[in-house]
């Protein structure tokens, strides 16, 4: 039977997941069995190319698909953040209708056939796996769609995907169309599609497709108007014999994974609380005194951390001093040690006084009082706990909302006077800056290390400018 390529396409939908989110979207598709997971396009390079790297990382086993840039080196970009993936796909997306080549890019034919044929070219000079999108080519006229089909095949395209962006054929009408194409297809090009659910009934056209030639379809485990992953994989399971189709999705881990995704993506989010995006869970491992620079070097990054030369020497130099001392030093430690010694800078917002009021009747309030620049600035804020509420209180002294990536506290001594250590991790530009706090007050812990990761990114702000 034949093996049915299906590409995820959530990331590419979900565009209000965090960082964080992402990756572990990433995780669970993998997980699943899906032939390949497509991003969303990159809008900003710092920020989408960590994330690129950071997904070739955590990636196992599917094949990663970006839209390339149509830049002059969009693709060398994307091919280099995804040099660590175990699978790359580079995706050429353009419209090949005449209202939206026209509309959107401000081509007429001819120029786009040769936008098509450089930039599948570049891409095949970087990478093996080239993918042709051919948006809105329901619409596009047969003879075009043909000529851009070919030329993106001659340049070195080794699939070519069909997007049925209107979303209005009707099941028999899109197996006409994609069996016309196949037939015309250059020999060794495999056939995609891409369906939108306008009419609902995308579920029944990818199926449609697949008894036409198909060899790809592009699902959604979460998404309005796409073919469903969870429905699609169960009709192959069921139904597959008969349509002489099969797909790779582990269908024992098909229900639980599809309902964590969508918990993932579909979890309401505070407008204010700077705890909107949770916390990371634990990382599973331990460093010990015999791991060399390399390693720590390896365990940063697995945190997220992107440190320099010097702040990893001078993380690696207190992780031998603790190190040295104990066992092992686990993911928890390390972060507070990269806490409290990268990236020392001096800080341009200092504490001057804060007040709590909480209680089970009444809700948490904030005043917040910091020096900066010699002049004291005050928040008051209303949130949803005494810590929220504080970080709101900073947020609005500072004007500026950052991705809390990580929120840790403990006890480093015992007894009822015991000092509380809190890590913050905040995101900015997709970058990790961490901050520690300690205090017999674990709210007044958590002020200091939310204070010491915003003096950190303000630093490397002013200092970038």
């Amino acid at each position: 039977m034949r093996h049915i390529r299906l590409c995820d396409t959530t990331m590419r939908q979900e565009q209000s997941l965090t960082f964080r989110e992402k990756l572990e979207l990433c995780k669970l598709l993998d997980r699943l069995g899906v032939d390949a997971i497509e991003t969303g396009a990159i809008e900003n390079r710092r920020t989408d190319g960590l994330l690129l790297k950071s997904l070739a990382s955590a990636v196992r086993n599917a094949c990663l698909s970006v839209p390339v840039p149509l830049e002059e080196d969009g693709a060398q970009f994307v091919r280099s953040c995804l040099s660590e993936a175990v699978r790359t796909r580079l995706c050429v997306a353009l419209p090949v209708s005449t209202v939206q080549m026209e509309y959107r890019l401000h081509k007429k034919p001819d120029a786009l056939l040769d936008l098509i044929e450089k930039t599948v070219s570049a891409c095949r000079a970087l990478c093996a796996d080239v993918e042709f999108s051919a948006e809105d080519a329901s619409r596009a006229e047969p003879e075009f769609l043909q000529a851009a089909i070919a030329r993106a095949a001659q340049a070195g395209a080794s699939s070519v995907t069909l997007c049925e962006s209107a979303g209005m054929l009707l099941p028999e009408e899109f197996f006409g169309f994609v069996q016309t194409q196949k037939a015309a297809l250059p020999e060794g090009v495999s056939l995609g599609v891409h369906l939108s659910d306008t009419l609902s009934m995308a579920d029944a056209c990818a199926a449609a497709a697949i008894r036409a030639g198909a060899d790809e379809v592009k699902v959604a485990a979460c998404g309005e108007n796409s073919v469903s992953l969870k429905t699609l994989a169960k009709l192959l399971h069921v139904r597959g014999e008969g349509l002489g189709a099969t797909c790779g999705v582990r269908m024992t881990e098909l229900d639980r994974g599809v309902e964590q995704i969508d918990r993932l993506c579909r979890t309401k989010k505070s407008d204010t609380s700077p705890f909107d995006f949770g916390v990371r869970e634990d990382e599973e491992f331990t460093l010990s005194g015999h791991d060399d620079r390399a390693a720590l070097q390896a365990a940063c990054a697995k945190l997220g951390y992107d440190l320099s030369e010097e702040d990893l020497l001078q993380v690696y130099e207190a992780f031998q001093t603790v190190a040295n001392r104990k066992d092992g030093v686990s993911a928890k430690e390390l972060d507070a040690l990269i806490a409290t010694a990268a990236l020392q800078v001096p800080p341009t917002y200092q504490l001057e006084s804060y007040v709590i009021n909480a209680g089970n009747r009444i809700g948490a309030t904030s005043h917040i009082r910091l020096r900066k620049d010699g002049a004291v600035q005050e928040g008051i804020c209303i949130g949803d706990g005494p810590i929220d509420a504080a970080f709101l209180a900073i947020e609005r002294i500072t004007g500026t909302h950052y991705e809390l990536d990580d929120f840790q506290i403990r006890a480093v001594t015992e007894g009822r006077e015991a000092m509380g250590e809190t890590v913050v991790r905040l995101r900015s530009g997709g970058k990790l800056y961490s901050g520690r706090g300690i205090s017999t007050d674990i709210v007044g812990s958590s002020i200091c290390a939310y204070i010491s990761a915003l003096n950190k990114i303000v630093y490397e702000e002013e200092n970038a400018e």
